[in-house]
This record gives structure tokens, sequence and C-alpha cells, in this order.
């Protein structure tokens, strides 16, 4: 079963990779899109990785993928973002749109121009002074945010709510137009405060957008062994299928972002899950959710 992955760490993971074009051939990969995670270094570290993702398609031969629909003779890569590469300047959209990005989060754990993150104190949750349940629920999308999100409106660049707050989450879904949870799962099944309430979760669907299952075993289950992130994996695809119907899941692995998971360390293991995906909530929800509702999303939106 082909599948469509929307975030891994690749291109700024350093030494061994999880995502390598083997094992995304072995797995079975159609699309994976690669973040440009900016962390503190704004615009100009985008326009490095961008360079950095240009010379990865050429070397490896991936096809650049910028909409449309993915071509099936080759494996096809996509450009995102990761956290606040505009730094207050909204003209800079328009330059990411140019290098080929087409879904943009926001944040990553540390507030930045355009709003705040789920995470309220994030260095005391590091340091274990605040638990990971604690979410930030007053401070969302600022003004320049706001401006952000209409331009990417105009420009058919979707928003990706992963990393937000809970109010940056509604601000963005009261645009009312389709939006991503790239790498987010479901609060209802661990409660972290990076996965996502039911009624965020319906809130994706109701606007034609998608939540991709994220790998990190923490944000699945206590239960760390190989079994117990296998029986967390289904759970939280479970839980987002009963709380947004099952045109709303996706994939969204972090494979380079997050230490391997036991039971699903690469992408070479894809197959066995997407199987055993099928087994628990039906064949065709499982190939909607490994390729189709992403698919969907890209045709009607980009």
């Amino acid at each position: 079963m082909k599948y469509i992955d929307l975030h891994c760490d690749a291109l700024t993971q350093e030494g061994v990779l999880q995502v390598t074009k083997e094992r995304l051939v072995a797995g079975g990969c159609l699309l994976q899109c690669f973040a440009a995670y900016v962390g503190e270094g704004g615009f100009a570290r985008f326009c490095t990785l961008a360079d950095a993702f240009d010379g990865m398609c050429a070397r490896e031969g991936y096809s650049r993928f910028t909409g449309g629909v993915p071509r099936t003779d080759a494996l096809n890569a996509m450009l995102t973002v990761e956290g606040d590469a505009l730094c207050g300047d909204a003209g800079r959209l328009d330059a990411l749109y140019a290098r080929g990005v087409r879904i943009m989060g926001f944040v990553w754990n540390t507030p930045g121009s355009l709003g705040f993150p789920n995470f309220p104190d994030y260095a005391g949750l590091c340091a274990g002074r605040v638990p990971p349940a604690l979410r930030e629920e007053e401070r969302g999308l600022t003004a320049f945010g706001f401006e952000a999100v209409a331009r990417m409106a105009e420009l058919k660049m979707l928003p990706d709510v992963s990393h937000g707050s809970d109010k940056l989450f509604s601000d963005v879904a009261s645009f009312k137009r389709p939006f991503l949870a790239t790498h987010s799962n479901a609060a209802g099944v661990c409660g972290w405060a990076r996965n996502l309430t039911d009624e965020q979760i319906a809130a994706v669907a109701g606007c034609g957008g998608v939540v991709g299952l994220n790998f990190c075993a923490d944000f699945l289950s206590p239960d760390g062994s190989a079994a117990g992130q296998r029986a967390a994996l289904l759970e939280h695809a479970k839980a987002i299928v009963a709380a947004g119907g099952e045109d709303v899941l996706a994939i969204g692995s972090d494979f380079d972002g997050i230490p391997p998971n036991p039971y699903l360390p690469d992408p070479s293991f894809m197959p066995r899950f997407l199987e055993e995906l099928a087994g628990a909530i039906g064949a065709r929800a499982a190939e909607k959710a490994a390729r189709d509702n992403v698919l969907r999303v890209f045709r009607e939106a980009l």
C-alpha cells in the first residue's frame, strides 16, 4: 500500500538517519514531506535548508512535488516549514512559495512572531517543573500571524497547526478553510499537550483537513515497549477516526525528529503497520489514511 508522510526532520538531523531513499522505497512511500525546521535561524536558516532540500532531490533522484498529482513512477518529495521562518515579514511567504513550500507551521515549542506553542512553559517542561499535559489555552496567533494566514489563503498554502496552542488552533480554524495537523495524535488516548482533543480533530475534519499520526513514543503511550507502541498507534488511529471520520486520518511520522519507535523505527516498517491499520479500521479507511485523504486535500486546496 503506497503512503504519504506529512512530516519528517531528515533535513536537520545529523548522524544516522531514519529516513533514507532505500527505506522509503522499501516502505512503499509515494510522497515524503521534508520539514525545514528553522529554530532560531529564521528566514536565513530556511534558505539554507531549502538549498539542502534541492541538493538532496538532485542527488537522490526525488521528484519535487508542489501540487497536482504525485508521480507514480518516482519517489516524490515536498518541502515544508516548521517554525517561524517569516520573523515578522509577510513578504517572505512569497519567497517560501517560490521555493516550493505549500505547507507551513507557525511555531515549534517556543513563541515567535506568528504565535504561541502548545506548551506554555517549555523550559519548565524540560526541567520537570510542569506536566506535559499542561496546555497553552490563552495565547494564539499574533496580529502578524492572522495576516500571514490570510496571505497563505491567497497563495493556496496550507497552514499546519502542529505545535500550536489551543488558541492558535482555534484562530486558524476560524478561517474556515482546509488546514493540517501534520504530526499530532489524540489527547483522548494520551494526554500530552502536543496531542489534539476530540473537538479539535472534529474541527480539522470540518474544515476539510487531515491529522497526521505521529510516531513519537512519548505522545503515544507510557508503555514504551514494541507491543505497547503497536497497540497505542492503532488506538490513536481509531480515536482520530472516531472523532473526525475516516477522511481525517493521515500519516505524519516525525521520523528523524524523534527517537526510533521500538515498533516502527523507520519507513521500511510501514507495510507491516499499514496492514495492521487495515485490520483495525478497515481496508478502505486505511488506504484513505495512507494517502487518499492527503491527495484529496492537495487536490482541493493547493
